[in-house]
């Protein structure tokens, strides 16, 4: 009870308040504070080729991202970073060029002499040795902030054996890093909790939240659904994880991570960030204790529902103020019957418009079992396109699975083939295998760790190259990609999992 009396504390559940964090400076932008939400994307194009990156990245600022992330995986793509930034800045554009590294921390050191911010994955550093207060004292002399990216899937072993692969263990491999920063005096550092799983990503941050208020910390947070898919369910997956936590008022950056052109993402989290510029209203929560903010408890074990399969047993809440996430919580918290529950609210817009603001409002209601059922509004939708974005928002938020769900990398430098190509074409074959999940990835980097749900991986071994996972379990390794979509669907029928059309 304690642990999540805390995060209720520190979230305001009556009315919208953004968290209080220091400032940090990436380059010209500052987040954090009183700054508005950052939006950034990351190039997919092969860091070594300086001319396409500095291509894209400019393609990527006049979407209308501030910031923009670049692989470095070798000492090569390191380097390149000098080259790419400095022409960058020729082209007068100050957009903040971030480094992502994986695995060989020494590259780290390389991408500080260039970027504006350097991110990591604790999962591949040590907590001892000096690592990290090497990279801490380069990134200090050149004004360069740090981000401590967890993500799901790729947790330090002696953490997994602590905690397991969970919300906990994330939480706790971004503290073990963040008390290395402030035992240095860096305060220039940023934190992300990234899962595939948007039960897990949110918990994750709640906890991440709550542990830094413990500890006295108060580091801006980039929110993000890693491998979120592509197309509409990609948009609605991301829009449930982001939206829930800037709901609460969590959240300084974000990424919309689509596997698509890395400009497409932009527009998409603009519009989030737009979505939450104006909460207003204030709901009185008369039994907050009802609440359970980092651990999933259903109100009911009513089935869940879309609108057209109401019957009376549901109770409909309509929310018609300025925050409805904040209206429909707290008429759920305050309703003493245990009826199940159906959230309902008009939207106007586009398809898109439409899904992307209703994931964004209901998502947290379903992610913390309060809501049983959603109900969108929307006219100038016809009745099956409204079904749609309703399944693919239940789905999204883990509450009921009705479609077979894509765990897709958006792909980037490391990814050695046509990643887009690829979903597309598994897509076509795979679509009618109901609750099924296949993760498709670029890279080792993100599969098979990060694809931790899938029952099946299709994961890039090298140039057109592919290895089939079953489960965590590398099936088929290095195979031409020409065979591999072939050779995923027998894997899958081998174990039973096939279904005809």
């Amino acid at each position: 009870m304690q642990n999540y009396f805390c995060y209720i504390c520190i979230m305001n559940l009556s009315k919208y308040t953004r968290r209080e964090c220091c400032e940090v400076r990436i380059g010209k932008t500052v987040i954090g504070g009183n700054n508005p939400i950052a939006v950034q994307s990351m190039t997919n194009t092969a860091t070594a080729d300086v001319e396409s990156s500095v291509a894209q990245i400019e393609r990527i600022a006049d979407a209308g991202a501030s910031i923009v992330r670049l692989t470095a995986q070798g000492k090569r793509e390191g380097e390149a970073l000098r080259d790419i930034v400095a022409q960058v800045r020729k082209d007068d554009y100050p957009t903040a060029i971030v480094a992502d590294i994986h695995f060989v921390p020494e590259i780290a050191s390389i991408a500080a002499e260039s970027v504006d911010k350097v991110r990591i994955n604790p999962g591949n550093y040590r907590t001892s040795g000096g690592e990290l207060e090497a990279l801490i004292e380069k990134c200090r002399k050149r004004g360069v902030a740090l981000r401590i990216g967890v993500n799901h899937g790729s947790l330090a072993k002696h953490i997994v054996d602590k905690l397991g692969d969970t919300p906990a263990g994330m939480a706790e491999s971004a503290m073990e890093f963040l008390r290395i920063c402030i035992r240095e005096q860096f305060d220039q550092v940023v934190v992300s909790m990234k899962s595939s799983n948007t039960r897990v990503m949110v918990h994750a941050y709640r906890l991440l939240v709550e542990a830094m208020e413990h500890e006295n910390m108060s580091f801006p947070i980039h929110l993000g659904v890693t491998e979120a898919g592509n197309g509409i369910e990609g948009r609605i997956k991301s829009a449930v994880g982001i939206g829930a936590l800037l709901a609460d008022g969590v959240g300084d950056t974000i990424r919309v991570s689509l596997t698509e052109a890395p400009e497409n993402e932009v527009p998409v989290a603009k519009m989030l960030v737009e979505h939450f510029a104006n909460r207003e209203g204030e709901f009185e929560v008369s039994h907050p204790e009802r609440y359970s903010p980092t651990e999933y408890r259903r109100r009911t074990s009513a089935p869940i529902i879309a609108h057209s399969e109401i019957t009376d047993d549901y109770i409909i809440i309509e929310a018609t103020s300025g925050n409805p996430t904040a209206e429909w919580r707290a008429a759920i918290l305050n309703n003493e019957s245990e009826q199940p529950i159906v959230i309902r609210r008009h939207y106007e817009g586009t398809r898109d418009e439409v899904a992307l603001h209703a994931a964004a409002d209901m998502g947290q209601l379903l992610l913390d079992g309060l809501a049983d059922g959603v109900w969108i509004d929307a006219p100038q939708l016809s009745d099956e396109e409204l079904n749609e974005i309703e399944l693919i928002i239940l789905q999204a938020s883990r509450a009921r699975f009705s479609q077979t769900e894509y765990i897709a990398c958006p792909s980037c430098g490391r990814t050695l083939y046509d990643i887009e190509k690829a979903l597309a074409e598994i897509k076509a074959r795979t679509s009618h295998l109901k609750g099924l999940k296949i993760g498709v990835m670029g890279c080792i980097v993100n599969g098979p760790g990060e694809m931790a749900d899938a029952d099946y991986g299709y994961v890039g071994a090298g140039a057109d190259r592919i290895s089939l996972y079953k489960g965590k379990e590398c099936i088929e390794r290095n195979i031409p990609q020409e065979e591999a979509l072939e050779r995923l669907i027998e894997l899958i029928k081998a174990n039973g999992d096939w279904k005809s059309n």
